[in-house]
């Protein structure tokens, strides 16, 4: 059974976030970067990569560790280092190995990794480079990765992925993007059962956003009732690890609904919460944490089951 105490609410410096209950005040704490720019040669049908945009582009190992230098002087304690995919679905990160291991050791920033597909020789780089957790979206259907990633591979791809960053003990902070298939939960239950048999830093749970200018742009998110019945289900089976609600889902009065939904299910940490999401949480008698960073910079103490 799963117990908790308290819930962490995050707002890194990915957006500027304020409400009532909530505003950061160190927006400069935490830095996106993209090794690739605003290249990706997958274009998923999902982000058409838009999410680069926003992300602070080191193309060069030079240039990453320099961006991180500067960062570091005015503030920034930690980094999400990310990138577009290649044909094979991966972030090309190798070349970045050295610079993120100096990053770690001269400026002492905290470092994280949005990867795709990782294979042993990346997984090893990681492991050297000593990064504070690898996130990794895990697809549990293989015509989403067809046909919403344009991307030939496998589910067994995934989970291979999983096993290659485990074999080097590297903290993993898998996400499972609900309703990624066009709005439609296909493969997230298989996603669960993958992730399940890893030992992980925390899941994290997050919604299809529909953006515009994608061909998802006029796609409705899951209904909340499959979000709800989803959290229930990802809580009881990762009893022992820590479960998230993660940056991306839809705004309005439906994520003011899952946020509710997520501390109802016993989710340890929700980011850039809606109004009202923390009286709620204190409503059920949490205690609320604040944090200006990403979720994988802190998480809570696993449970016991």
């Amino acid at each position: 059974m799963h117990k908790q105490d308290r819930i962490i609410f995050y707002a890194p410096g990915i957006k500027r976030y304020e409400t009532e209950e909530f505003a950061q005040k160190t927006p400069q704490n935490f830095l996106p970067i993209s090794v690739t720019g605003r290249e990706c040669t997958l274009n998923c049908d999902h982000c058409g990569g838009q999410l680069l945009m926003h992300m602070r582009a080191a193309v060069t190992p030079e240039k990453l560790f320099e961006t991180c230098r500067k960062a570091a002087s005015t503030g920034t304690t930690g980094v999400l280092i990310s990138g577009g995919c290649d044909k094979y679905g991966r972030v090309p990160l190798e070349g970045f190995f050295d610079a993120m291991r100096e990053i770690k050791n001269s400026l002492g920033l905290k470092i994280f990794v949005h990867s795709g597909l990782v294979d042993n020789t990346q997984a090893r780089g990681l492991s050297l480079s000593a990064v504070d957790a690898v996130l990794i979206d895990i697809i549990g259907s293989d015509q989403t990765i067809r046909e919403v990633y344009h991307l030939d591979a496998s589910v067994k791809d995934y989970e291979t992925s999983l096993q290659a960053l485990s074999q080097y003990r590297i903290p993993i902070m898998p996400h499972i993007v609900l309703g990624l298939h066009y709005g439609r939960l296909m493969g997230e239950k298989r996603a669960l059962e993958i992730v399940s048999k890893s030992s992980l830093k925390a899941l994290v749970i997050v919604i299809l956003t529909p953006l515009l200018g994608t061909p998802m742009e006029d796609v409705a998110p899951p209904s909340v009732e499959a979000v709800a019945d989803f959290f229930q289900e990802a809580r009881s089976c990762m009893s022992s690890t820590p479960v998230i609600l993660g940056c991306a889902r839809p705004m309005g009065e439906y994520k003011r609904i899952v946020d509710r939904l997520a501390i109802d299910a016993g989710f340890d940490g929700i980011a850039f919460p809606a109004e009202g999401a923390v009286a709620y949480a204190r409503s059920k008698g949490l205690k609320a944490v604040f944090m200006e960073s990403c979720c994988g910079l802190e998480v809570p103490a696993p449970c016991l089951r």
